[in-house]
């Protein structure tokens, strides 16, 4: 998306001490900032669900010939509190200009090595204390009645999972986001690690060629913090939908959620970024906010505005350089397969370690995943939501999905350097993105 958006174990876990404040509602306001959003209007993919068609995907804007060629201008990584980034030049076979930008890791055409980034899941506890009763189908406004009903990943769920796999925030510590597995972008192995990883190494396989062993973007250690509960007492902000049959057949996993976009995005930076900072988390590290089964809209209470799944951004006072996520693990099934468990939080990370920023700019395309008109950044998402890879079965026997993601090559153009010569880690984009498009 434009910048940024969608529309996010055996691992130690570290419980933070019982001093974490626990987040309550206060008055607040949009941060003003542009966050891109992956948007899946959720009445549309409900009626995809009943004709059996794909669902619907737009991106939606939300406020608060030669090969191609790199020149590095500047690596710089540390561990004293700053992302280990590499700044590149690169020139597009698309346009014929050169393009700046900057990721995160080592600079694999010219100082190739490993990287370690500290992450810190963060389970959001949301308490909601509205129930959908009807919808408008004109307004898309939502009657609710009072009801009070908690999404808790920290909790089991044996409604919509099983055990021994029934805590949602254990089950996405345990996947292959951050838990090494075997990963093969088509006949080419790019190693026994995390996704993420394996996607770096896909991306620039060919100029990596024998250091492919030594190079590495490894999210370690990746820690579970305590979970932060947020109180939403007012409809706007949060509305529990706790009839399976609420939106008609086919019936989903209730209840889920939908929450206010605007002022929960408020609140992480105003309130919960800066409680964080005596847990571990600083501009060097990643935190990834987490709920589960709920959606965002603005407001919470109007189906029309429903559903981001998920997005990075940063933030940070006085300077923000501190990067971070959101993501939706869903198990209600509502949106349908292509958008459940990790499928979003392969999506955003893919996203931020290519455009930490959202700023990367590239040749304008468009017209495929979520991007329906022009989109002029390096989003590796967007171009193939919601097109999955082949799911990745976990030694706690449960099955994960992640979203296939774009090679760097499709968006600049010229004879592909990623795995394989294709231009998409499971092959689907076997070209370029073509001539750039143009804007209305």
């Amino acid at each position: 998306m434009p910048r940024k958006k969608w529309m996010f174990n055996a691992l130690a876990v570290l419980l933070v001490a019982a001093t974490m404040p626990s987040m309550s509602q206060q008055s607040a306001t949009p941060s003003g900032k542009n966050i891109p959003a992956t948007y899946v209007p959720l009445l549309e993919a409900r009626k995809a669900l009943q004709t059996g068609k794909s669902t619907s995907i737009r991106q939606k804007t939300i406020r608060a010939a030669s090969s191609t060629a790199m020149t590095e201008v500047k690596a710089e990584s540390d561990d004293s509190g700053r992302l280990p980034l590499w700044t590149f030049d690169a020139y597009s076979a698309r346009d014929g200009h050169h393009h700046l930008g900057a990721m995160v890791g080592t600079d694999p055409f010219n100082h190739p090595g490993t990287s370690k980034v500290p992450a810190q899941i963060i389970p959001l506890i949301l308490k909601m204390h509205s129930v959908a009763v009807s919808v408008d189908s004109t307004t898309g406004v939502i009657t609710t009645k009072p009801g009070k009903v908690t999404f808790d990943p920290t909790q089991p769920d044996n409604s919509c999972l099983a055990a021994p796999n029934s805590v949602p925030a254990t089950l996405l510590g345990q996947s292959p986001i951050f838990n090494a597995a075997p990963f093969s972008f088509g006949p080419t192995f790019v190693g026994n690690t995390q996704y993420i990883d394996a996607f770096q190494r896909g991306n620039f396989y060919q100029v990596l060629g024998e250091n492919l062993a030594s190079y590495h973007l490894l999210l370690d250690p990746v820690n579970t913090l305590r979970g932060v509960e947020i109180d939403l007492a007012s409809p706007a902000l949060g509305v529990a939908v706790t009839d399976p049959n609420f939106f008609g057949p086919p019936a989903f996993c209730a209840p889920m959620g939908l929450v206010d976009f605007y002022w929960l995005d408020f609140y992480l930076n105003d309130r919960v970024l800066p409680a964080l900072r005596d847990h571990g988390v600083n501009p060097g590290t990643l935190p990834m906010f987490m709920i589960y089964n709920t959606f965002e809209g603005a407001p919470a209470n109007n189906i029309f505005s429903c559903c981001v799944l998920g997005y990075h951004s940063f933030g940070g006072f006085p300077t923000p350089t501190q990067t971070y996520t959101l993501v939706d693990f869903d198990t209600t099934g509502a949106l349908g397969a292509p958008f459940e468990n990790t499928v979003v939080t392969a999506h955003e990370l893919g996203e931020w370690a290519n455009d930490p920023f959202g700023i990367n700019l590239v040749p304008p395309w468009g017209g495929t995943g979520q991007v329906s008109g022009c989109q002029s950044n390096l989003e590796v998402g967007d171009p193939l939501t919601p097109t999955n890879m082949p799911p990745v079965t976990m030694p706690n026997g449960f099955s994960y999905q992640l979203q296939e993601l774009t090679f760097f090559s499709w968006f600049f153009g010229g004879p592909s350097i990623g795995a394989n010569g294709w231009y998409s880690n499971n092959g689907t984009f076997l070209s370029d993105a073509g001539p750039p498009c143009l804007y209305d």
